[in-house]
């Protein structure tokens, strides 16, 4: 799994997380990343996504309350404040990138493993 997540936990409401999403592995080139979200029996929103060049787009719901950014291309966080108990969701990070899968060099998109992120109200 060339994405690996990190920093989900349990939070009160109105306090805050930081996110991690590192790539790694054989990859040659990263474009767009982006973090999503799924509660439990809903389908997968989107939260914010970062082009390469760091300009940022978010959901309604994360707009003024969460960040995101990459300090370098193989990575991107999401600062998250002001949480409240409706953001308790497990959050995976993507990336469309070029690398190596199934033996072959390809532009593919990757997936996170997920990180669950609590939020106590």
């Amino acid at each position: 799994v060339p994405l690996q997540a990190s920093g989900g936990g349990l939070v009160e409401a109105g306090g805050s997380l930081r996110l991690s999403c590192t790539a790694s592995g054989r990859i040659q080139s990263m474009s767009d990343m982006a973090w999503y979200r799924q509660v439990q029996g809903k389908n997968r929103e989107l939260v914010a996504s970062i082009t390469f060049r760091g300009a940022a787009t978010y959901a309604d719901f994360a707009r003024g309350r969460f960040s995101v950014s990459r300090d370098n291309p193989m990575t991107v966080d999401l600062e998250m404040n002001s949480l409240k108990s409706e953001d308790t969701a497990v959050y995976y990070c993507h990336a469309d990138l070029f690398g190596m899968r199934d033996g072959t060099w390809q532009n593919y998109e990757a997936w996170g493993q997920g990180t669950l992120v609590t939020v106590s109200s």
